[in-house]
């Protein structure tokens, strides 16, 4: 059946938009995470809206399944490989990789889906810099729309990726296209700019999940502020975070500080420029007074707060410093770092990065921490309230003390809620240590829907457990499933989805 389709879509695409080598079925069924490699059955490379048409209509008839993906470069999500192995994964980005407008005027930029942050960086550059994009701290080469479709997040006012999209078209599992919001009109001037036109809301099924495959969006920028200064603070011990959260709270709520502010634990912080001192298999969990060493070492304390001002000038945002210096300052313990100070240290200078639009490779050192290549994320959302998050840190140390790995973490956090970011460094080579990655991940899934938080984006080894846990959900989604894609020709089991 596959070699069928595979035959009939080289007759229509060409035989370049095909790939069955044993080098591509191994590339893009390599991830970092746990549960292992999950090999497709072929790649795919569209180069247009009509080719995801034809590729998903000669998938219908030959009763293929596909995976859809923009550039793989989710690491520790997933990359490029499939949630169930045999499925034939899509290359969206390999040849759909064109900004197609940019409206400084009105602030956005439509693009495909291999379209990346450092592509659309550079687009803006030679626009005049005029506007400014909203990036994560996660590859630079990482696709602006997938990112946005999977709910990944940045820092900026403009951190919400998904809720920055409009327009989209989407090619649904019948090989048929569907315009979003305004664009549902054949014709429409409003497609880029209005979501709240007539009828539902669609632009939410397509996000982590399996019902269509997005071709093309805008995504909204903000203006690019004349000046933009950074501030941080570190503080010495690991149970400050209960006072941080409350004052980044206070700042949140009266919408004080316009960037998200980040609370990034030391660990997070030195992850990014050394790796696990004299590490050998079976190494446990870093010893806390080596830990302090390295926070003392590298100036990041137990944590480090970060943030930023935009304005007319560097000077005019002098007294919004000092504001937040009063509330950081008055118990005592943090220590202020000026933005000179941020900016010429290559762990600090990642948040300003993140906070000015720059796409940045600096955290990326972070996958070496421990050798082997393997990571992953669990990212459940906590309120911010200092003694639940307080109550959380040491729910996680606990767990992941049990099975022998490093508390690394950075609270994202906006007036109401942090994203608990969760990087997990093990050593895929060494199967004890998968072993105990998958044993872990599972034990702080449990032991956080226990207390009632619940985890959100989700690496794909996950997707399908993590849906069985959520019953109301699974039974809605696989209605909207079955009348949508009644063959699962788009990528079943995706976040659970079949």
């Amino acid at each position: 059946m596959s070699e069928r389709f595979f035959d009939a879509v080289r007759a229509q695409l060409g035989h370049a938009a095909v790939e069955v080598s044993d080098e591509a079925i191994a590339r893009y069924g390599f991830n970092r995470l746990p549960g292992g490699d999950k090999r497709p059955s072929a790649v795919l490379y569209p180069e247009s809206t009509g080719d995801v048409q034809a590729i998903v209509r000669l998938a219908g008839q030959h009763g293929v399944s596909l995976w859809p993906t923009s550039t793989g470069q989710n690491l520790g999500l997933g990359e490029y490989s499939p949630v169930r192995a045999g499925q034939a994964v899509m290359h969206l980005g390999k040849r759909m990789n064109r900004v197609l407008e940019v409206n400084e005027q009105l602030g956005y930029a439509v693009v495909e889906p291999g379209v990346t942050f450092r592509q659309l960086r550079a687009e803006l550059a030679e626009h005049g810099d005029k506007l400014m994009l909203s990036g994560t701290s996660g590859p630079p080469d990482g696709g602006v729309l997938g990112n946005a479709l999977d709910r990944g997040a940045g820092y900026t006012p403009y951190f919400d990726h998904f809720g920055m999209l409009a327009g989209q078209e989407v090619v649904l599992p019948d090989g048929e296209v569907l315009h979003t919001g305004d664009g549902t009109l054949p014709g429409s001037k409003m497609r880029y700019l209005n979501k709240s036109g007539f009828g539902p809301l669609l632009e939410g099924l397509f996000s982590q999940s399996n019902f269509g495959i997005v071709t093309s969006a805008a995504i909204w920028l903000m203006p690019r502020p004349p000046a933009i200064r950074a501030f941080g603070f570190t503080f010495p011990d690991d149970e400050d975070l209960s006072e941080i959260i409350d004052i980044v709270r206070q700042l949140k709520l009266a919408n004080v500080v316009p960037t998200l502010i980040k609370v990034t634990n030391g660990q997070y912080g030195y992850g990014t420029e050394t790796t696990y001192p004299g590490y050998e298999p079976g190494a446990p969990t870093l010893p806390d007074d080596v830990r302090r060493g390295l926070q003392t070492r590298y100036g990041t304390g137990a944590w480090t707060v970060t943030g930023a001002f935009y304005g007319p000038s560097m000077d005019a945002l002098s007294p919004l410093i000092d504001r937040v210096r009063s509330l950081f300052e008055a118990s005592g313990k943090a220590t202020y770092l000026p933005h000179e100070e941020i900016a010429s240290s290559p762990i600090f200078k990642i948040h300003l990065d993140t906070f000015s639009g720059e796409p940045t490779e600096s955290e990326l050192g972070l996958l070496n921490w421990r050798p082997g290549g393997g990571a992953t994320w669990f990212l459940p959302a906590t309120p911010m309230v200092g003694e639940i998050a307080q109550q959380h840190q040491e729910l996680s140390r606990r767990i992941l003390t049990e099975y022998g790995f490093e508390y690394t973490v950075e609270f994202v956090c906006g007036p109401r809620a942090g994203r608990a970011l969760h990087i997990i460094i093990y050593n895929r080579s060494d199967q004890d240590e998968r072993n105990r990655m998958q044993q872990c991940y599972a034990a702080l899934v449990e032991a956080y829907d226990a207390i009632g938080y619940p985890i959100g984006r989700t690496p794909t080894d996950w997707q399908e457990k993590a849906m069985r846990r959520l019953p109301e959900l699974s039974r809605v989604c696989g209605v909207i499933k079955g009348a949508l894609d009644p063959n699962g020709v788009i990528a079943p089991g995706k976040y659970g989805i079949a």
